[in-house]
């Protein structure tokens, strides 16, 4: 009997004791894949904490760095299921609410991500950065109120938060109040120079009030910072187009198709060019392709009117005109005229 009992006792004392090693050596591991991921050498990372996990699956460390990690090497929907593995071990986990948050707001579920924010809010009220992401969370679902209660709750926690200063800008643009925006921009680049999205929003800004000279500075700067940005290029070659220069106005919105064939507004803008340079088969193939990627927009049907009755296609153009109104958008009068024009040739 003494045997037997001391048999039990040692299982009873090993148990701990395995169970402690196995902890010790996640901790090794999670540490180890820590030093990996400061090296950047995030597969080694990942495998580290894959051992981590597997020696102690209750690891919310393991669990959380190896989400950071996934979501590093752009594998969202693994660190989306590590993230709420973490929750599920300690749903009072700020960062983990927060990153999945995060991903729930690139995915478009934008209420999702609130909820997120909101425990996180909830977990550290002292973290701006919660605050502000839960404003764009707000504002993307139309709560422009809560967004801009949020935006400003970031920035009195930092004042120096140049994404919050970004972000309360762009709010202000929604809501028409431009010179708010431009001031809200203008603090964000003096916090943080390098913003290349807050050059482009500042870029946009100014074309929207007429100052085409301080936006091509603006897209410049954006450009500078960069230069892999289809959109920069076309906002550019945008305000070309409105300043006349059809040349660099033509080799930005190149460039943009270059970066990316997808982007519809660049074939609009490139369409609009060949149509002035009287080129109206190049300039209906733009306008088609800009279309078939984004068919709401409306000024597009109307241009493409146009060019198609530059050449005597007047039942297409019609077509277009009546799909550029149904959009809610106008058809110009000289536009309109030529159509009635052309109309009454054909039945004379």
């Amino acid at each position: 009997m003494k045997i037997l009992l001391m048999v039990l006792l040692l299982l009873q004392t090993a148990a701990p004791a395995a169970a402690q090693s196995r902890a010790d050596s996640a901790q090794s591991y999670v540490a180890r894949g820590a030093a990996w991921f400061e090296k950047g050498e995030i597969e080694r990372a990942i495998s580290d904490y894959n051992l981590a996990i597997a020696f102690d699956p209750n690891s919310t460390t393991a669990w959380l760095n190896r989400a950071i990690a996934r979501s590093y090497k752009g594998d969202h929907e693994g660190a989306l299921a590590d993230y709420t593995r973490t929750l599920a071990l300690d749903p009072r986990q700020y960062a983990a609410r927060l990153n999945r948050g995060n991903i729930f707001f690139r995915k478009g579920d934008f209420k999702t991500a609130l909820d997120d924010y909101d425990q996180a809010v909830a977990i550290k009220p002292r973290e701006a950065m919660a605050w502000s992401n839960r404003g764009l969370a707000r504002q993307r679902l139309n709560d422009l109120a809560g967004a801009l209660e949020d935006f400003k709750r970031a920035l009195k926690l930092d004042p120096r938060d140049s994404k919050a200063w970004a972000n309360l800008g762009n709010l202000k643009r929604t809501t028409n109040d431009g010179d708010a925006a431009l001031k809200c921009f203008n603090q964000a680049l003096r916090l943080d120079p390098l913003l290349s999205d807050v050059w482009n929003e500042k870029g946009n800004l100014l074309a929207e009030k007429g100052q085409l000279r301080g936006a091509t500075a603006a897209f410049d700067r954006a450009i500078a910072l960069d230069p892999g940005q289809a959109v920069f290029f076309n906002n550019r070659g945008r305000v070309w187009l409105e300043s006349g220069d059809l040349e660099k106005a033509t080799n930005d919105l190149n460039r943009a198709l270059e970066l990316d064939p997808n982007l519809a507004d660049a074939w609009a803008h490139r369409g609009i060019i060949r149509a002035e340079r009287q080129d109206y088969p190049q300039a209906i193939s733009d306008f088609d392709q800009a279309l078939k990627l984004n068919p709401r927009l409306a000024a597009t049907w109307a241009n493409r009117g146009l060019a198609l009755l530059m050449q005597g296609r007047v039942e297409e153009a019609e077509h277009d005109f009546a799909k550029c109104r149904e959009l809610g958008g106008k058809v110009k009068p000289a536009a309109e005229e030529l159509l009635r024009e052309l109309r009454g040739q054909g039945k004379s």
